[in-house]
């Protein structure tokens, strides 16, 4: 996700500027800070050296063209080159292709008649057509802000509401209910003989309908081609571009996902020639957008964006990458992105720049990948005094520069560094015209890192032209070598890296290296006798690496760029280097190495065992003897985080009269206890006037696990005392970072005093995951306390059903695309998977695969993304690595899942790719196990258990009961699971009553239960009755039954085949002149047909077929079987009742074709509807008595008879009613909605004159309807 917030961080005290004065032009100069990294006085030094010549892609949320100061460079240069949308947000399916009319019409996708202005260039004549609803377009707030604009006001109803009571009621609910998916648009995609040309109508946009027409539109072509671009309508203030893919068949609208890449790119590279103090860093650097947030996600990444912002970085031959977006990892420096980003650093020469993250102050929470990463510069943020003044607008700037609190701290879980340099996170920057202001403030890492980059940028601009080769390698080591230090301490670097880059003193290293080889320095690092793991630094964290020396192997490998020369770079290198420690008491290494080309490894010894409680940190650097000015090659990073253990019972830590200031971090590392699962604390603060925030982290580092992190952001007004509790995992070292945010309490010059105490808590069992089989049998647990003595007061629930399915269906091709063809020249390949799945009742779901899900950067898998649609491709949820739950209605659903990469053989291993559905049980279906003191409670009923205090040294047993069979489910087939939590113990100050969700207790653990078989049918396999009928009458029903089931199978699409259907049809009914189910499938039959060209002859048809099924039934004998009771334990009267079911259902079937058929001929034949008072024409009597003999059978308000409802009130003129019973049918009905209804529904709005909610109706029928699913 985007590593920033948007404003913040301003002063909450009162006071007075003391030492720092702002002037306007310093108070400009600091919204768009450049002095702390130098670029003001390397561009003052080398005006021409302000980024010209510099590329650089942005991989964010895109980047709007038309933004302040993003037109043109400093010296009159487009700003963008190209804009594209990698993640696909915006693709909209044209394949689709029309010709023009005589008039110059073509029928757009959306069904508008569109007219193509005739200057417009289509040598062949073909139109491709799509549409998109703007929304899908749109961010939320732009969404929300034109939603504002144009929901339906009830002033403009009012003159309606005067109709009937049913009209008003419909109104009511309308405004109620009404959920605007927004405006359609029509695309439109030609080729004028030299590129691809795209139009859009645009009209539904616009409050004049003059405005938007297709005609009127300027055609654009790619991005890349003309530099152009559009705006949707002035009401949004809305930028695009398009481009066109697959010879036409896909046009891209490329919108932004938020208006964080512009502000990035704003930062990076904005040009202002009349406000020079707000330029951004780089003024003369050019850029691309690569749109890698998918909107249809909120603006997350995806694999597949960021796999396609790779190959267009390539392909653009850029210089410079800004990503500032970033997650935690699983592993640090992996996946498959990592490998994609080594090739593009190390073969193409790209300097790839990324945010470290927003998730300090604590240690090792760097993100992937900009913190975790080898081949990427990871930023810090840095605020500076100008910067809190100017741009934060606190009352009193600090007295020096500092980390921003929130901005994310090494060192990884493997030991490197994780933050590289830092650069100013702040900035007042452009962002889009839909957002209706130039620009604004935002801070993170996400700022800090694209400073970094037009520092960079300045760097390239000059090394281009004083013809210096540029390599990622020596941009690197200038700006870690030349960094201004940030803190005093040596621990300081884990937060800010080498320090604040200078850009001038990068250009001079630089200068003066130039004639050295370019050359990275790889790291490997083994404990000595351990081949696995392999780390780049060295990390002792847990209490057991501090009782002895450790002895570690470091590897040292050159690395040139892929295609050094062999003779003339690889065999002359030899270097002669100078190992230093940092502190030769902890770090003890050789004196010398001698470094060739195949590297060369040493060992070293690390003794932590003289040191202090709490954080050191050291290193071992090495220096080119010949030339120790080029500073240290390669630094290995020794971060030692020695414990507190808790040796006090009960387990008891107070941290006393810790005093803060602004900014200020505490940092305690402590030994958790073996046996506990949780914590308590209590924070209590004094000495203070003003407000003061504070940020709370806890973290623990277990193998091949994302860091446990818990966090709090706390605001005391006044001072206070306040409990937290959190879970921690007994035996692994905690940290707890307690900081005083960096502006908070400025201008009070009053210390924060704090005591935190924190009480460890246990409830250990001997299984980490209940799992139920199934069977009758309880599940025996056993409890203890290590620590201290606890409550045990278990509590678990069943909350929700796992149903696995396999594909239905797989499909592996090549996408055929150039945005998917790797710069190696292989082609991405994608598998798209359809799973079924049906919900008998609506529900909240949850997809999951466990083996890509919550994996973006660390997996080897490219990328994933599911949508899950039902029957008529309208699409409910999507998601990707990181699934959300959605409500879905009852009904059945696709779901498909495509997935990407470019070796097929990985692929082709998931075609069968087990899924499941996460289905959340309703509150009244969540199942409360029981716990029992004996073995056989939970089927004798006795020995209910519900608590006791546990002693240390002393274990306890319970059982947990499995579930009634009558409380699961119904809809949990055998091989599903149900999944719930379970807990053991509640918070010590939870009030009584409460923690019976074990949800809500400080610490709980999964629990399941697999659904077994279905209990057999008693019944089933009991003999029936011997049938009483002889063989030759048996005999002549099959050779019946088996003529009508012929009937039924014959297809009537031609004229000769419906000839022979009838003829057929017509020789039945004469041999069997009587028999309702033969003449209800002659209806049946005669409805199925597709081609009609005498539409009212057909009806009348219809109505004759009705009628013969209608003068077949015995009316009063059916009357007169449903007048009694039959006995359900009868099986012959069983079989009676089903027979008389099935012959009434025939009637009433019969009976509403019948009237349907005769509304359809008064409607072609234009006849008006008769009102009951007028009088009545056969017609008239013909219906309305169909109507009440239908009444006598079936409730005509159902979802399958109402329509007959809806015409019959229509037909009388009762509209209101008419429009409230479609409702009513529509809203019965289980099944997928019904196209026919909402075009009903349509044209009683229109009846009625309610154009609005016509307009409202037929958008919403794209999204009901819409004609192809979308791509993915």
């Amino acid at each position: 996700m985007p590593c920033s917030a948007i404003g913040g961080g301003g002063g909450e005290a009162n006071g007075s500027l003391l030492n720092f004065k702002l002037t306007e032009s310093t108070f400009l100069a600091s919204l768009m800070p450049k002095k702390e990294i130098g670029a003001d006085r390397f561009i003052e030094a080398h005006p021409n050296y302000d980024g010209r010549g510099a590329l650089i892609a942005i991989f964010d949320s895109g980047v709007d063209p038309a933004a302040s100061g993003l037109q043109v460079t400093s010296d009159g240069k487009p700003k963008i080159l190209d804009v594209l949308d990698c993640t696909g947000s915006g693709d909209v399916d044209t394949s689709k292709v029309v010709k023009a009319d005589e008039n110059g019409s073509i029928r757009g996708a959306s069904g508008a008649s569109l007219v193509v202005d005739s200057s417009w260039k289509n040598p062949s004549g073909e139109w491709h057509v799509g549409y998109k609803l703007v929304y899908e377009l749109f961010t939320d707030t732009l969404t929300s802000r034109l939603k504002k604009h144009s929901k339906v006001d009830d002033a403009d109803l009012k003159r309606a509401r005067e109709d009937l009571q049913n009209r008003v009621d419909y109104l009511q609910k309308q405004a109620d209910t009404y959920d605007d998916k927004g405006p359609v648009i029509d695309a439109v995609v030609w080729h004028n003989g030299e590129v691809w040309r795209v139009a859009l109508d645009t009209q539904t946009l616009e409050d004049n309908p003059d405005c938007g027409k297709l005609a009127d539109f300027v055609p654009l072509t790619n991005y890349r081609i003309e530099q152009k671009y559009g705006v949707f309508s002035k009401l949004d203030a809305c930028t695009f571009v398009v481009n066109v893919y697959d010879e036409g068949n896909i046009v891209s609208i490329v919108t932004d996902s938020s208006p964080h890449g512009t502000h990035v790119a704003g930062i990076a590279t904005a040009f202002h020639p009349k406000e020079p103090l707000l330029n951004g860093v780089a003024p003369g650097a050019q850029l691309i957008s690569c749109k890698i947030g998918d909107s249809r996600l909120g603006s997350m990444e995806t694999g597949t964006g960021l796999t396609r912002a790779l190959i267009a970085a390539v392909e653009h031959k850029c210089d410079l990458i800004n990503m500032s977006y970033g997650e935690p990892t699983l592993l640090p420096d992996y996946g498959r992105f990592v490998d994609l980003v080594n090739e593009a650093v190390n073969k193409h020469r790209l300097i790839f720049v990324s945010s470290a993250g927003n998730s300090g102050p604590a240690l090792s929470t760097v993100g992937a990948p900009g913190g975790t990463t080898s081949s990427i510069i990871g930023v810090g943020a840095y605020v500076s005094p100008a910067m809190a003044a100017g741009a934060h607008c606190v009352v009193e700037a600090p007295g020096e520069g500092l980390e921003y609190t929130w901005s994310s701290r090494g060192p990884t879980a493997d030991g490197d560094l994780g933050v590289c340099i830092s650069a100013p996170g702040a900035a007042v920057a452009p962002v889009p015209t839909w957002t209706l202001q130039r620009r604004m403030l935002m801070n993170g890492t996400s700022m800090s890192s694209p400073s970094a980059c037009g520092g960079i940028a300045l760097l390239i601009s000059a090394l281009k032209a004083e013809g210096i080769p540029v390599s990622p390698y020596s941009v690197r080591k200038a700006l870690e070598n030349t960094s201004v230090p940030i803190g005093g301490l040596p621990e300081d670097k884990l937060s800010t890296g080498e320090g604040l880059m200078q850009v001038d003193k990068a250009h001079e290293y630089l200068r003066q290296t130039r004639d050295v080889p370019c050359v990275w320095y790889q790291i490997k690092i083994n404990q000595s006798g351990k081949p696995t793991p392999t780390s780049r630094g060295i990390y002792l964290r847990e209490a057991s690496a501090f009782q002895q020396s450790t002895e570690w192997t470091v590897q040292v490998e050159p690395k040139f760029h892929e295609g050094a020369s062999n003779l003339e770079e690889l065999v002359p290198f030899e270097e002669c280097i100078e190992l230093h420690s940092s502190e030769k008491a902890v770090v003890r290494a050789p004196d010398f190495l001698l470094l060739t080309h195949n590297g060369r490894s040493f060992n070293i010894v690390v003794d932590p065992t003289n040191l202090s409680e709490g954080l050191h940190y050291y290193e071992l650097y090495g220096v080119d003897c010949k030339a120790p000015g080029r500073g240290p090659l390669f630094r290995i990073p020794v971060t030692i985080t020695k414990t507190i253990a808790v040796i006090n019972r009960p387990p008891l830590l107070p941290f006393s009269r810790m005093s803060f200031l602004p900014g200020h971090i505490e940092r305690r590392f402590i030994e958790v206890p073996l046996g506990a699962t949780w914590v308590e604390a209590t924070m209590q603060t004094s000495g203070f006037d003003t407000a003061r925030r504070f940020f709370i982290d806890s973290v623990q580092l277990c193998p091949l696990q994302r860091p446990l992190k818990w966090e709090s952001v706390v605001t005391f007004s006044s001072p206070a005392s306040k409990s937290f509790s959190f879970p921690v995992v007994g035996g692994q070292t905690m940290e707890l970072a307690i900081a005083q945010f960096w502006s908070s309490g400025i201008g009070s010059h009053e210390t924060t005093n704090v005591d935190f105490e924190i009480v460890f808590h246990g409830i250990n069992i001997n299984k980490d995951e209940v799992v139920l089989d199934g069977s009758e049998a309880p599940i025996r647990i056993e409890a203890g306390a290590l620590l201290a003595s606890e409550k045990l007061a278990p509590a678990a629930i069943l909350n929700k059903i796992r149903i696995p399915y396999r594909p239905v269906e797989s499909k592996l091709f090549t996408l055929p695309t150039d945005r998917d063809k790797l710069p190696s020249g292989k082609r991405i390949l994608a598998l798209t998977l359809t799973y079924k799945f049906k919900l008998e009742d609506g529900a909240e779901v949850k997809p999951q695969v466990p083996l890509l899900n919550n994996r973006v950067y660390d997996t080897k898998f490219e990328s994933q993304f599911y949508m899950i649609s039902d029957a008529n491709k309208r699409v409910y949820a999507m998601g990707d690595t990181y699934p959300s739950s959605a409500k879905l209605p009852k009904g059945e659903y696709n779901l498909r899942l495509y997935l990407r990469h470019d070796n097929a053989q990985y692929l082709e291993k998931l075609k069968q790719l087990v899924l499941f559905i996460d289905r959340k049980l309703e509150e009244k279906d969540v199942i409360r196990l029981s716990f029992f003191s004996q073995p056989d409670g939970s089927l004798m009923g006795n020995g209910s258990y519900r608590s006791s205090v546990l002693v240390p040294g002393k274990k306890e047993a319970i059982y947990l009961g499995p579930p009634s069979k009558d409380k699961i489910p119904k809809f949990s087939p055998q091989g599903s699971v149900l999944l719930g939590a379970i807990s053991y113990g509640k918070l010590s100050y939870v009030e009584k009553g409460e923690g019976k969700n074990p949800l809500e207790n400080p610490v709980s653990y999964q629990i399941s239960y697999m659904v077994p078989p279905n209990k057999l049918d008693e019944d089933k396999g009991k003999g029936s009755s011997t049938s009483t009928k002889g063989i030759s009458e048996r005999l002549d029903e099959e050779v019946r039954d088996a003529k009508i089931k012929v009937l039924a199978s014959l297809k009537q699409d031609t004229d000769e085949e419906f000839s022979e259907w009838k003829k057929l049809s017509s020789s039945l009914k004469s041999e069997y002149p009587k028999y309702t189910p033969l003449l209800a499938k002659i209806l049946e039959g005669l409805l199925s047909r597709s081609i009609i060209e005498d539409k009212v002859g057909h009806e009348k048809e219809v109505i004759d077929a009705a009628n013969e099924v209608v003068d077949s039934v015995d009316k009063d004998e059916l009357a007169k079987f449903f007048a009694l009771r039959s006995d359900p334990d009868d099986e012959e009267a069983e079989k009676i009742k089903k027979k008389m079911e099935t012959t009434r259902d025939q009637l009433a079937e019969a009976l509403y074709q019948k009237g349907l058929a005769l509304a359809e001929i008064e409607s072609l034949q234009g006849d008006k509807p008769i009102k009951a008072e007028e009088g009545a024409e056969k017609t008239e009597d013909l219906f309305e008595d169909n109507f009440k003999e239908l009444k006598k059978w079936v409730e005509v308000k159902s979802s399958k008879f109402g329509t007959l409802l809806v015409l019959r009130e229509r037909r009388y003129g009762r509209l209101g009613t008419a429009l409230k019973a479609l409702n009513d049918v529509i809203q019965d009905d289980g099944e997928p909605p019904k196209k026919k209804f909402y075009e009903l529904k349509i044209s009683l709005l229109e009846e009625i004159g309610w154009k609005h909610l016509v307009t409202h109706e037929k958008q919403w029928m794209h999204v009901r309807f819409p004609a192809n699913l979308p791509l993915f």
